[in-house]
């Protein structure tokens, strides 16, 4: 008799971690490139894949650095894919990036390295300082109330890229 407690009670322990680890299993998404920012736009892996997509398509990049675990990134996040004009232009007219580590390249922190930021770069390789959000002590930084700033900020990009073509 106790060899069948012991196979009904081991039985059951087995199902409990069984299930338990299936359930862990079902919550780990697949991490898309987009991470929130929007799932129908197309995203470039690495910078150095976003310059030569960039250079072939004749499209500005736009660089978006964040962090998953700030609250100001999600924020911005959350108006970002809301925005229906940012994800028609950000899908249309852009090629894009989006960072949760810094690039080797300095010119991508032309003011220090913060999050939110977001930079745009010509064509010609070169960072658009002069598109810039409202704040003097960070450049590049928007918050959910400057969507529009942003939303200029991407018209600038694409008819500067059109004058200087």
């Amino acid at each position: 008799m106790p060899g069948t407690v012991f196979w009904t009670a081991f039985s059951l322990l087995l199902f409990a971690c069984s299930s338990v680890a299936l359930k862990e299993k079902t919550k780990i998404k697949p991490q898309r490139l987009s991470r929130g920012w929007g799932d129908r736009i197309t995203w470039v892996q690495t910078y150095e894949e976003g310059l030569t997509k960039m250079m072939a398509s004749k499209k500005p990049l736009m660089v978006i650095h964040h962090q998953d675990d700030c609250p100001f990134s999600q924020a911005l996040k959350k108006v970002f894919l809301a925005d229906k004009s940012v994800q028609k232009m950000a899908k249309e007219d852009f090629i894009m990036l989006n960072l949760v580590h810094e690039t080797a390249d300095p010119n991508l922190a032309l003011d220090g390295h913060y999050v939110p930021r977001i930079l745009f770069v010509d064509p010609s390789m070169s960072v658009r300082a002069d598109l810039r959000g409202r704040y003097s002590n960070r450049y590049f930084t928007y918050e959910p109330a400057d969507i529009s700033v942003l939303v200029k900020n991407m018209r600038k990009a694409k008819i500067l890229l059109r004058d200087e073509l």
